[in-house]
């Protein structure tokens, strides 16, 4: 097969493309948190690299963001496909939250390699004195269900899951598959057999478009890459209250209120096929229409039925209630139905329902 001129032309970019992409260093992790490190107690932390230039590295030279970092360079020279450590130590001088980089300056890019080491600084090792009764591949956990509840636009609430490595092999355990309103951080980044962690999980209420209920699952890997299963699952819901910023006055004088027969269902022990049912009525006792805007259940195994979703002064609406023992027994929460009105006393209205 012939190529014209153009044709070769664009073969030869595509091979200047595809070598520069495939020169690189490679670096197993280029961010390390050591978790708890000890007031001026040194503590060194190794990176593990490979050299994918396909040529000979040299190391010119390594900064650091501070003096409180040290670093002990690679060979000056590392040949091609060699793999290579770069060993930090940091030296804390004060307490708190740190992170801090390094520079490694060489002849083969413009741009050095920045890896960075993070943790805190502590007077004192603490260490989680709970159980861990949920088990998420080989690593054990406090729960495997969050929710954030009460949440209004532009809160940012974290909460933390402890870990502990329940294999005879080192992990690097790592969250896998989360919505873009979803942050985790592990500590330390790696944990060894019998090791204990912390997974901070951070929801970014800004990123939430939808009232009311939020679902979704989370993945805890043992390594980067690692496959996900419901095994490792961890489940989170959000619940985003309305704003009420905008009501005039008048609104804000003659507001709806919304009242209850009763904010819990007790069905007691279900029987045969392990189904049951109830009514809860609401009524407007208020002076504006009371507009039920969103309703939804935490868990699967429930179905509701609302007569009406606007409720006018004086009125009431009948909510049915059914319930499916044997798919509730899977749930990891407990079972409730959730309502958002236009009450700026009551925006979100809970209703527990209660099987023995």
């Amino acid at each position: 097969m012939k190529l014209d001129k153009r044709s070769t032309f664009s073969l030869f970019l595509l091979l200047i493309a595809w070598t520069v992409s495939a020169q690189k260093i490679v670096v197993k992790s280029d961010v390390i948190d050591c978790g708890q490190v000890l007031y001026r107690t040194p503590v060194t932390l190794s990176f593990s690299l490979k050299n994918k230039w396909y040529r000979e590295l040299h190391f010119t030279r390594a900064e650091t963001s501070s003096s409180a970092v040290s670093v002990e360079c690679p060979p000056v020279v590392v040949g091609d496909d060699d793999d290579f450590t770069v060993n930090v130590t940091y030296d804390a001088k004060q307490m708190g939250r740190f992170e801090k980089a390094v520079y490694l300056y060489h002849n083969l890019s413009d741009e050095p390699l920045k890896l960075i080491i993070k943790g805190i600084v502590v007077g004192e090792l603490t260490a989680f004195e709970g159980d861990y009764p949920f088990r998420l591949g080989n690593i054990k956990a406090d729960m495997n269900n969050i929710e954030f509840d009460n949440v209004n636009k532009g809160d940012m609430p974290m909460q933390e899951i402890h870990i502990m490595n329940a294999s005879s092999k080192t992990v690097q355990p790592v969250a896998m598959h989360l919505p873009e309103y979803i942050k985790a951080e592990v500590s330390p980044s790696m944990l060894s057999p019998g090791h204990a962690g912390v997974v901070r999980i951070t929801l970014d209420s800004h990123l939430l478009y939808s009232m009311g209920l939020t679902q979704t699952s989370i993945y805890l890997g043992e390594y980067p890459g690692d496959r996900v299963s419901s095994a490792k699952e961890i489940s989170i819901s959000t619940v985003l209250l309305p704003s009420f910023t905008d009501m005039t006055e008048a609104q804000r004088a003659f507001p709806p209120k919304i009242q209850l027969s009763s904010d819990s269902l007790n069905l007691g022990g279900l029987s045969g096929k392990g189904k049951g049912k109830g009514e809860i009525m609401i009524t407007n006792t208020g002076k504006s229409c009371l507009d039920i805007t969103n309703i939804q259940m935490f868990t699967t195994g429930m179905t509701v039925s609302l007569s009406r979703a606007r409720i006018e002064p004086d009125e009431s609406a009948e909510l049915k209630i059914s319930v499916d023992a044997k798919q509730l027994k899977s749930a990891r929460s407990k079972p409730r139905v959730l309502m958002i009105t236009n009450d700026p006393a009551h925006p979100k209205v809970t209703i527990w329902v209660n099987i023995n």
